[in-house]
C-alpha cells in the first residue's frame, strides 16, 4: 500500500500542500476504493469509516442527492425548536461577519442534518443551491454520502473534507469543514456548524476557526442554563429560609440549582413527576414541582445505594435504594459502566476513557457527551472529574 493522502486526523491538509496535486491523488483514491481495486494511497481513517457506511446503507456515488427540500412551515417549526437559535449572534460575530471576503458560507443544521440557516459569499450561495445545499435540505450520510454535516453528526466529532475526499464526484470541487455542537445541559447533539467553499478554498486552520465558533456557541448555551438555575435558585430562597429540612432544587435535567441542609452534587437524575429520585449519601428524595424546576426533599431510608451491571445480550443497569429501578443501555453506556466499575474508585479522566472506547485518546469530547447523557439517567450515581461511581455505591457487575 501507498501511504495515507497528506492531512491529520481532524484536518484534511496540512501547510505547503499542493492542493492540484492532492485532489488529483485523491480522485484516484477515491475510485480505487469504491471500486474495489487497491488504491495508490489509503484514505483517512474517517473518511474510510464514512464511505464504508454509506456503501454499506446502499447508496452509489453516482445516486447521491439531497433529499427532498423540506417546505417553509416545517423548515420555520424546525427553527422554532431548535436551541441553536439563540446562538446564531455568536456564529455571526465569529464566523459569518468574515465569509463575504473569504469566499465560503457558513451553515447551521440541526441533529438530523437538515439545514436550518446559510449564509456567506453570495456566488458560493449559488453554487451551492446548484447541489441542492439549501436550507431546509437534509444532509445526512444516508441522503447524500460523506459530507462533513452529516459525518460529523455520525462521527460526534468535527470533520474537514477536502476535494474527492466525499463520496459525491458532484461534491470534489468543494472542501466543508463541520463541527457538532453540544447541549451542555444534556451532552445531547443540537446540530453541527459547517463552513464551506471550493476545494481551492481549504485551510489547515478552518478547523480551529470552526470548533472556536462551537466552543464559543456552547459557553452562551451554559449561560442561558446558568441564568436559569439562578432564577431557581431564588425561587427556592424562601424555602430554604423556612427550614424545612435537607432539600435539593434542580432543573428539569437535575442540574442542582441550590441546596439547603446537605452537600449537594452538581446533578442528579432527571426528576419527573412522581419517580422518586436517588441521590448517594442521602437515599430517596421525592420530586416536587418548583416553577420550571423540581424541589427535592429527602426521605428516609438507608444511604446505601447497589448498582447492578448486566452485561448480557440486553444490557441493563439496575439501582437499588429505597426503591429499584431498571434501566436498559446502549452498548456504548454499558461499556462507558464496565469500565468504571473495572478502575473503582480511582476514577479515569476523560482522555483515559476514550483509550477505552475508541482505541485512542483523541475523543474526549465525545467521551464527555456520551457521559452527560448517562447521567441524565444516573445522576449523582455517577461523579466527574475522574469519572468514577459515587462514594456509597456498591457496584455488582452480573
Amino acid at each position: 500500500m501507498g501511504n495515507a493522502p497528506e492531512g491529520s486526523r481532524l484536518g484534511a491538509v496540512v501547510p505547503g500542500t499542493d492542493l492540484s496535486q492532492h485532489a488529483r491523488l485523491l480522485s484516484r483514491v477515491h475510485d480505487a476504493v469504491l471500486s474495489g481495486q487497491e488504491p495508490p494511497a489509503q484514505p483517512r481513517t474517517v473518511v474510510a469509516r464514512s464511505w464504508s457506511r454509506v456503501a454499506a446503507g446502499g447508496l452509489t456515488p453516482d445516486h447521491c442527492g439531497a433529499s427532498a427540500v423540506a417546505d417553509f412551515s416545517e423548515l420555520e417549526s424546525r427553527r422554532s425548536r431548535t436551541a441553536l437559535r439563540s446562538v446564531l449572534p455568536e456564529l455571526r460575530t465569529t464566523l459569518t461577519e468574515v465569509a463575504e471576503d473569504a469566499g465560503f458560507i457558513v451553515v447551521v443544521a440541526d441533529a438530523d442534518g437538515v439545514l436550518l440557516w446559510r449564509e456567506g459569499a453570495k456566488t458560493v450561495k449559488r453554487a451551492a443551491d446548484a447541489l441542492g445545499f439549501a436550507e431546509g435540505a437534509r444532509w445526512s450520510e444516508q441522503s447524500v454520502g460523506t459530507n462533513a454535516i452529516g459525518t460529523a453528526l455520525i462521527e460526534d466529532s468535527a470533520v474537514q473534507l477536502f476535494s474527492a475526499e466525499h463520496y459525491a464526484p458532484t461534491h470534489h470541487n468543494w472542501s466543508c469543514t463541520g463541527s457538532p455542537v453540544h447541549d451542555p445541559r444534556t451532552g445531547e447533539i443540537l446540530g453541527v456548524v459547517d463552513i464551506s467553499g471550493s476545494a481551492a478554498s481549504v485551510h489547515p486552520t478552518t478547523v480551529a476557526l470552526v470548533r472556536t465558533a462551537v466552543r464559543l456557541a456552547e459557553a452562551t448555551l451554559w449561560r442561558e442554563h446558568a441564568a436559569t438555575l439562578e432564577r431557581l435558585r431564588s425561587r427556592a430562597a424562601p424555602l430554604f429560609a423556612a427550614g424545612a429540612g435537607p432539600a435539593l432544587v434542580v432543573d428539569e435535567f437535575g442540574w442542582v440549582a441550590g441546596a439547603s441542609g446537605i452537600a449537594a452534587p452538581d446533578r442528579v437524575a432527571a426528576p419527573s413527576a412522581g419517580k422518586p429520585v436517588i441521590v448517594p449519601g442521602l437515599g430517596m428524595c421525592l420530586p416536587e414541582p418548583l416553577g420550571d424546576g423540581w424541589l427535592l426533599r429527602t426521605g428516609v431510608g438507608g444511604p446505601v445505594i447497589e448498582l447492578e451491571l448486566s452485561l448480557g445480550a440486553s444490557p441493563q443497569v439496575t439501582v437499588r435504594g429505597d426503591a429499584n429501578w431498571t434501566r436498559a443501555l446502549s452498548p456504548r453506556h454499558a461499556q462507558i459502566l464496565r469500565a468504571l466499575a473495572a478502575v473503582g474508585s480511582a476514577g479515569v479522566d476523560a482522555a483515559g476513557l476514550s483509550e477505552v472506547l475508541f482505541g485512542d485518546r483523541e475523543h474526549v469530547v465525545a467521551v464527555r457527551a456520551e457521559v452527560s447523557r448517562l447521567r441524565k439517567h444516573l445522576g449523582a450515581v455517577l461523579q466527574t472529574q475522574p469519572y468514577r461511581f459515587a462514594d456509597g455505591v456498591r457496584v455488582v457487575v452480573t
